[in-house]
């Protein structure tokens, strides 16, 4: 049988090779996303690029805003409503592959949308639309959550790869504080959402529900966004990203 001592090395190596795929795909993702904190782009691009621009803003808003003034003019019957969301996100959907644009955004709309709009047609209610919100929340909360207080911030991983500095932000107190907070702040914004719209869709609230979905999206993900964006930078300034005196 093995020793702890001589499970060590061999953790922290699994450790850091999952923590090197992880911060591939996340890293990878922020920087399609335009989120790349060696770029010389300003926060208000950044964020504007993280939210995908007015498309994104279109994609994230149109189709959910369309559910909750339909459903509330008329919630009988029920396919009308979620005909024209599920429909918009087609639309846009169409719109990205024939411009021949990335349609990853537009494509995970249009699965969520269909997903969410079977299962309030499977169920008969209108609240059921939101319950793919609810279950992405919680389990995202929990993620970065997690990963934040067992000292892998999910924050910290991606910024890692993207600055060329892998795990070494862990050996850096000043860092992993700030990626821990990071994470912790995002976790709070999903558990926040998480908090006040499980109670309307338990009550059955549906257009309380849609319109807090709203407010508590983009208007709340964009300023967290630019935060982040902030504090790496400030942890790895632009003239000397692996200057070793930021690692100390």
């Amino acid at each position: 049988m093995s020793t702890p001592e001589a499970q060590g090395p061999d953790a922290d190596r699994d450790s850091a090779s999952a923590s090197d795929l992880i911060g591939a795909a996340l890293g990878g993702a922020a920087r399609r996303a335009g989120l790349d904190p060696a770029g010389d782009a300003n926060t208000q691009t950044v964020v504007w690029s993280a939210i995908g621009g007015w498309r994104g803003v279109l994609e994230s808003v149109l189709p959910s805003l369309a559910f909750v003034v339909l459903f509330t003019l008329r919630p009988d019957p029920l396919i009308l409503s979620l005909g024209v969301s599920v429909g918009l996100a087609a639309v846009f959907t169409v719109v990205r592959l024939v411009q021949k644009s990335p349609p990853a955004a537009a494509l995970g709309g249009l699965i969520a949308a269909g997903a969410a709009a079977g299962l309030a047609l499977w169920t008969g209610r209108g609240a059921d639309n939101f319950v793919p919100g609810l279950i992405t929340n919680a389990v995202y909360g929990t993620v970065f959550l997690v990963a934040a207080l067992v000292g892998w911030s999910l924050i910290g991983i991606a910024a890692g790869f993207l600055m060329g500095d892998a795990t070494g932000w862990r050996a850096d107190k000043r860092k992993r504080r700030a990626f821990t907070w990071l994470g912790i702040a995002w976790a709070v914004l999903f558990f926040a959402r998480l908090a006040v719209q499980l109670p309307l869709y338990l009550t059955d609230q549906v257009t309380a529900l849609g319109t807090l979905k709203l407010i508590m999206g983009l208007p709340l993900f964009a300023p967290l966004i630019a935060v982040t964006w902030l504090v790496v930078r400030a942890l790895y300034p632009r003239e000397s990203p692996k200057d070793p005196a930021s690692r100390s």
